[in-house]
């Protein structure tokens, strides 16, 4: 089983394929000549299938990140990822940031992912032994404040890291960890695909996870037209 995954979410763009578990490539590519990283998803897409003498039709799984995360990204690899899965009548698995975030804690134990959504809110999730206990939601920062944070480990981004170490508790910056979350993701679609039936990732059931409405900005013309 040929695995095609990718997530343009966060921090970077990863790109991974995988073939009955081996990885075949796993590309992490940043943002260059300003240009945002996600620009550079199907590029890195058509060439991984290249290097390996494949076509996207020998591809049998396709998965992806469904957010929370930049919007942008999350409407890149979602869009890229249906249209794909649709052409190729294949399985599309989404995953979660903040799931492939939990894996960065390689000790059994409760992992707790909070991430900045502005606003004074947080974007929030909790697992142990690869079992979802809380569900990603948005929660402000007084109640990430007030979590029971024993015995678990904490992965967050620079802004929830501050703000958990004014309270005393000590997290993981995702970013500074440097973690290959690509393959994070291929090995989260992988377990996902093969436990389930050949209906549950259907490509019109996937949808973006963005637990709170994108932002929406007003062209000067319209600003005018509502005066």
């Amino acid at each position: 089983m040929k695995i095609l995954t990718f997530d343009t979410s966060l921090d970077k763009t990863y790109v991974t394929l995988t073939q009955d578990g081996k990885f075949l490539a796993d590309e992490i590519i940043e943002n260059h000549n300003e240009k945002y990283h996600s620009a550079f998803l199907i590029p890195a897409i058509v060439a991984i299938l290249k290097n390996n003498k494949l076509k996207m039709q020998d591809i049998d799984v396709i998965g992806t990140n469904i957010g929370p995360g930049s919007f942008t990204g999350i409407r890149a690899c979602v869009t890229v990822a249906r249209v794909m899965a649709q052409q190729l009548n294949i399985p599309l698995v989404g995953i979660s940031s903040l799931e492939i975030l939990s894996k960065i804690n390689d000790v059994n134990t409760k992992t707790i992912v909070a991430l900045d959504a502005r606003k004074q809110q947080c974007y929030f999730a909790a697992y142990e032994n690869s079992k979802e206990l809380q569900p990603p939601k948005l929660i402000t920062v007084d109640e990430l404040l007030n979590l029971n944070f024993e015995n678990a480990g904490i992965i967050t981004d620079k802004v929830c890291h501050d703000i958990l170490k004014t309270k005393g508790f000590d997290s993981v910056i995702y970013t500074e960890k440097n973690a290959d979350l690509g393959k994070y993701l291929n090995c989260l679609v992988r377990q996902k695909v093969c436990n389930a039936d050949e209906n549950a990732f259907l490509w019109s059931k996937l949808k973006p996870l963005y637990l709170q409405a994108p932002p929406v900005t007003i062209s000067a013309k319209n600003k005018l037209s509502q005066a």
